[in-house]
C-alpha cells in the first residue's frame, strides 16, 4: 500500500545503519539480501561470521555489503562490557557479569545502537518481546519526557472507509499487559505523537472500552475514563476522547447516537486498547478477517529505535520493519 511505499522511499533517501541481532537466522539473512538490493539501509549482522556466511549460502541470500560482527571476537566487546557495567553498576551489575551478558547478540546489538555504531535495531524472529525489551530498557532507556515504552501496529486495511482510508494505529498490542490509568494515558499520548511524526496523520485518538460515555459502569470502565481525563489534562492540544466503544469510535452514524459532540467519535484513526489481551486479539482479528497488512509490533518511547518482530514473521515483514525503523531514526521517533 502507499504508506509502505512511502516508507521505502524515505528510507532510500537517507539510509541508516540498522542492526539485525539475529544474524544467523534464515529470514533475517533473506531480508538482508532484499534490504541491500533495494538500498533501504546499511546492515550490521550480529553473530558468528562463519555461521552467517554458511547459512547465507545455504539459503541463497546475497549479503555482500553487510557488516558482520561477532561479539565473541569483536574489538568492541570489551568497551561495550565496560559501558554496560557503568550503566548498571548501581543496580548490582559486576564487570564479570557485564562481560558475559554483552556477548548475547541482543545485548551486543543494543549497545551498538547506544554507542552510535548503528542507528536502530530489529530482532524478534527467534526471540520474545521480553528478550528485546530487557536490553533496550537497560541500555537505550526511554526518550526524554516519555514515561514508558509501548508497542503499536500500523494497520492498513484494503478498501476500507475507517481511519484514514483504512490506515489506523493500534496500541498497545505488544508490550504492557494491563496498564493502569496513568500508563494508558501515556500510551495514548505517545501513540498520538507517533501518528503525527511517522504517518503524518492528524491524530484522532479513541480510548476504547465496552462502554461509551458512561453507558456502562464498573472498574474496567473507570480505568479508561480516568485515563482519558489524564491524557486530556496532560496534552490538551491532542484530540483524545473516551471512553468509546469500537463502533462509536469509527462509525459516524453510531457516533452521532452514542457520542454526539465528540470530535473523535466516528473519526478515530488511533485506537488505544484498555489492555494487551484486547489489543492483541483486536489487531489479529482485523489482520485475518479484513486481510489487513499489520506492520509491527513497533516499539515507541525508546531514546533510539529498536523494534520487535513476531516470531511468525516472514522475510518481507523484516524488510518492512527495517524500512520503518530507518524512518524512525530519520525523524527521531
Amino acid at each position: 500500500m502507499d504508506l509502505m511505499k512511502s516508507f521505502w522511499e524515505l528510507a532510500k533517501s537517507d539510509k541508516k545503519k540498522i542492526v539485525l541481532a539475529e544474524g544467523e537466522e534464515k529470514r533475517n539473512l533473506i531480508a538482508c539480501d532484499k534490504i541491500l538490493k533495494n538500498g533501504l539501509a546499511d546492515i550490521i549482522l550480529i553473530g558468528n561470521e562463519e555461521e552467517i556466511i554458511k547459512n547465507a549460502k545455504q539459503f541463497g541470500a546475497e549479503i555482500k555489503g553487510a557488516k558482520i560482527i561477532d561479539p565473541e571476537k569483536s574489538e568492541l566487546t570489551d568497551g561495550f562490557a565496560n559501558e554496560f557495567y557503568e550503566l548498571r553498576k548501581s543496580k548490582g551489575m559486576t564487570l564479570e557479569k557485564a562481560e558475559k551478558m554483552i556477548r548475547d547478540p541482543l545485548y551486543f546489538g543494543t549497545m551498538c545502537v547506544k554507542m552510535g555504531y548503528g542507528d536502530g535495531m530489529v530482532s524478534g524472529a527467534i526471540h520474545t518481546t521480553g528478550d528485546l525489551l530487557r536490553p533496550g530498557l537497560q541500555i537505550i532507556k526511554t526518550a526524554p519526557g516519555v514515561k514508558m515504552v509501548s508497542g503499536f501496529f500500523v494497520m492498513m486495511v484494503p478498501d476500507c472507509k475507517y481511519g484514514e482510508s483504512g490506515l489506523l494505529l493500534f496500541a498497545d498490542c505488544a508490550v504492557n499487559p494491563n496498564p493502569n490509568s496513568e500508563e494508558l494515558a501515556a500510551i495514548a499520548i505517545t501513540t498520538a505523537e507517533t501518528a503525527k511524526k511517522l504517518c503524518e496523520l492528524d491524530p484522532k485518538v479513541a480510548m476504547l472500552s465496552f462502554s461509551t460515555m458512561g453507558s456502562a459502569k464498573g472498574e474496567l470502565v473507570d480505568k479508561v475514563k480516568n485515563a482519558t481525563e489524564i491524557a486530556k489534562k496532560l496534552r490538551p492540544d491532542l484530540d483524545i476522547d473516551g471512553e468509546l466503544q469500537l463502533d462509536a469510535a469509527i462509525e459516524e452514524d453510531v457516533a452521532k447516537l452514542k457520542a454526539p459532540g465528540s470530535t473523535v467519535a466516528g473519526k478515530a484513526n488511533v485506537l488505544v486498547f484498555p489492555d494487551l489481551q484486547t489489543g492483541n486479539i483486536g489487531y489479529k482479528l482485523v489482520q485475518r478477517f479484513a486481510k489487513a497488512e499489520a506492520i509491527g509490533p513497533i516499539c515507541q518511547g525508546f531514546a533510539k529505535p529498536i523494534n520487535d518482530l513476531s516470531r511468525g514473521c516472514s522475510s518481507d515483514d523484516i524488510v518492512n520493519v527495517v524500512a520503518l525503523t530507518v524512518v524512525q531514526a530519520q525523524r527521531g521517533i
